[in-house]
């Protein structure tokens, strides 16, 4: 039977050019959006990739366990890699955390049943995840995200400020995986995120049309002195999820060029 390689937010940016990693199998791209999903199925397919789409919002737990079932008929679920997701652009801090956050467990629960040993899931996270220091105050309950109350709860820690609530649901992504650790290597099966840094995907780079000079200031401070490009983190996506990795689990993996490590020094002599 066929490897598939489930990617969710698959119809473009990072998830699809983390589909064209996956040539030895048949990829399935799951977005909300069927015109995307057509429109990335046949960049696909143009590359000589068997792909198939699915409709699938993450924040629904029942279309995501009908996308792990579709998936798990197909054959052997070799690796999911979940990249769905809304940026801090959407102003709504409760939306970000039920797609960001909530939606991440949804996936996790969806796709657990169906995972077999040597299956991995590999979720995207994000360098800014980091910047939020450990807290049991709203750690617990982000691995709780689910629990009835959970946004009402989480709100009074993100100030009403959507970039803050970017920075804790990705803090939570990395929490959540530190949480199903264990149950996953009982089935021995894989968890793991890749945090990201300055990804010059285009959603990006329509916002820095807005900001340049953000984008710039940003690459000057990583150390390689370049914002990453797609490509960087469907790189280190595929090595995840590849048998290549088959002893790495419960790691987030920064692929950010160095980036995260010096806006953490310049914070701390801020407050210094």
């Amino acid at each position: 039977m066929d490897n598939i390689y489930v990617i969710t937010g698959g119809s473009g940016g990072i998830g699809l050019e983390s589909a064209k990693q996956f040539k030895d199998g048949t990829v399935i791209i799951a977005d909300i959006n069927e015109e995307a999903l057509a429109k990335g199925k046949a960049e696909l397919e143009a590359l000589g990739i068997k792909a198939e789409t699915a409709i699938c919002d993450v924040t629904n737990q029942e279309q995501v366990n009908e996308v792990a079932k579709k998936a798990a008929s197909m054959g052997k679920i070799k690796g999911v890699v979940h990249t769905a997701g809304i940026s801090p652009s959407a102003k709504n801090c409760g939306l970000i955390m039920k797609i960001d956050l909530i939606g991440t467990e949804n996936i996790i629960e969806g796709f657990y049943p169906v995972l077999e040993e040597g299956s991995s899931l590999t979720m995207i996270a994000s360098m800014m995840g980091h910047i939020v220091p450990p807290n049991p105050a709203y750690d617990d309950l982000m691995v709780n995200c689910k629990e009835e109350g959970f946004i009402d709860k989480i709100l009074p820690f993100l100030n009403d400020d959507p970039s803050s609530a970017y920075n804790f649901s990705k803090r939570g992504v990395i929490l959540l995986s530190k949480k199903w650790l264990v149950k996953f290597g009982e089935k021995k099966i894989r968890i793991n995120t890749v945090s990201p840094g300055v990804i010059e995907t285009q959603m990006a780079l329509d916002a820095a049309r807005d900001y340049p000079e953000q984008l710039k200031y940003m690459e000057s401070l990583t150390a390689l002195k370049r914002n990453g490009k797609p490509d960087d983190i469907a790189k280190a996506v595929k090595f995840l999820a590849s048998d290549e990795a088959s002893f790495v689990t419960g790691t987030d993996l920064l692929v950010d060029g160095g980036l995260i490590t010096n806006l953490i020094a310049l914070q701390s002599k801020k407050q210094g």
